[in-house]
């Protein structure tokens, strides 16, 4: 990466652009071009992004993209194959694991069965208070199997 980075910044610095003319030109910040000037990929969430801002700085400067780009995917491949296989395994897994807990898209949610049981048992425990409050109720109202109303009158 340290190979490319160089690149680009000599290829800016003979062309007599500043940093700051090619942030603006490019609507790249300038701390994002800087990075990739000394070559700090970790800086980068995404590859794809980095990739993208590394095509656009190289084609504004007047360097063959396709070139800088095929030459960070070999730094890549390189990156990368010098990760043990296990540990790649490993975060595979991992991966897959916490995949299982997340959800795609909200369209996709699924509640759990637990989660439903709980809104099940709040629903009867709630018509159960509702049919006893409607039973007391009546009784409260209700003397001898007669209504209250019709009692006072009758006294």
């Amino acid at each position: 990466m340290e190979e490319i980075a160089e690149l680009l910044k000599d290829a800016r610095a003979e062309a007599g652009i500043s940093l700051e003319e090619v942030s603006k030109d490019l609507n790249i910040d300038e701390l994002v071009l800087k990075n990739i000037e000394e070559g700090h990929i970790g800086a980068f969430k995404d590859i794809f992004e980095i990739k993208n801002y590394i095509s656009d700085y190289a084609k504004y400067i007047g360097l063959d993209p396709n070139k800088i780009i095929d030459e960070f995917n070999e730094y890549l491949f390189e990156y990368t194959s010098k990760i043990p296989v296990n540990q790649i395994e490993k975060t595979i897994k991992e991966n897959q694991e916490s995949e299982n807990d997340k959800v795609a898209s909200p369209y996709t949610i699924t509640k759990s069965k637990s989660t439903k049981g709980i809104y099940v048992t709040i629903y009867i425990v709630i018509l159960l208070l509702v049919i006893l409050a409607i039973y007391w109720s009546i009784n409260q109202v209700t003397v001898d199997k007669s209504n209250a109303y019709v009692i006072s009158y009758r006294k």
